[in-house]
């Protein structure tokens, strides 16, 4: 897959060029079904392009309290080139991008992307305060004589899956809905650092991950999850939270890898949620901490066994 950073940066391959554009964060079962289009569309010899923001835009426009992204962009490229896309623009969104009128962004994409046609969900909006619908378009679109596709909402019993809604359900620690609807495990990745190293002094050693500021993690609790790295994956039951034990601090995450003695110092962890096991809690002692760990990791084995890491 090709990665351009920027539309007016783009050279297309010469056969007719297939566009979709949005953010794309999570690339959930919703985005899914606009790439399906959008690949089903492409004639013969076309290219399929997509666009992603970067920043998210909704950190111009009105900032989150805190961590909210689904995907980080290096998750997101990753994610998109799984899914067979030809090239992914990485458009800058700042202030000028913001206040840009819809139509003004629409004689951009024309300029330098020459679309053949468009896809995009039916909730699409661009331009300065989202003037631009999927109306105006259309309309625009026939007049240049570009195809537009409008893609509905791909709904989970009268629910429509959307980054938001995906992003309510992993607060409330709902992991396992959250991969109904991503189609896969909620991952959290981060490069293994050094930690206290409590868990070592008390028998259960954990990868301590550093994750970027702006990822979403989920409600703090210990998960059944899969840690991956490099080609190996693992079973582990992963503590997110500030552990209180101890007298708390900044959010954390610490994977127990399950029967597994590897060192990680140095290298990218990826880990896959699977389910919660329980919420965050302190304890009296250490002593009974240690017995809770030893019945997480008990359950999480449990869980675990019963399905396969790429099985959601």
């Amino acid at each position: 897959m090709n990665v351009v950073a920027g539309i007016e940066t783009f050279r297309p391959r010469g056969g007719p060029v297939n566009l979709g554009l949005g953010t794309f964060d999570g690339l959930h079962k919703g985005h899914r079904a606009i790439l399906d289009v959008l690949q089903r569309t492409s004639p013969p010899g076309g290219e399929t392009v997509v666009t992603t923001f970067d920043p998210h835009p909704l950190t111009v426009i009105a900032p989150p309290q805190g961590p909210f992204l689904l995907s980080t962009l290096e998750e997101r490229i990753e994610l998109f080139r799984g899914a067979g896309v030809d090239t992914l623009i990485v458009v800058r969104f700042d202030h000028t991008l913001r206040t840009r009128p819809a139509r003004a962004w629409l004689e951009q994409v024309e300029r330098y992307l020459r679309p053949a046609r468009i896809v995009v969900s039916s909730t699409h909006a661009f331009g300065h305060n989202r003037e631009g619908t999927v109306a105006m378009l259309e309309s625009w679109a026939s007049a240049q004589g570009i195809a537009v596709t409008v893609v509905p909402p791909v709904t989970d019993d009268g629910v429509t899956i959307s980054s938001t809604a995906i992003r309510q359900r992993l607060r409330e620690g709902d992991v396992r809905g959250a991969a109904m609807w991503l189609g896969r495990w909620y991952s959290i990745r981060g490069k293994v650092i050094p930690g206290a190293g409590r868990g070592r002094q008390i028998g259960v050693p954990t990868a301590n991950l550093s994750v970027p500021p702006e990822k979403l993690l989920p409600a703090h609790g210990v998960y059944a999850a899969y840690a991956t790295a490099g080609q190996d994956t693992h079973p582990a039951a992963v503590n997110i939270g500030i552990r209180p034990t101890f007298g708390g601090g900044a959010a954390s995450v610490e994977a127990h890898l399950i029967d597994a003695k590897v060192d990680l110092y140095g290298d990218t962890l990826d880990v896959g949620l699977v389910e919660r096991l329980r919420s965050e809690q302190r304890f009296s002692d250490v002593a009974g901490l240690v017995d809770q760990i030893g019945a997480d990791i008990r359950a999480a084995r449990r869980i675990l066994q019963q399905r396969q890491p790429e099985t959601v």
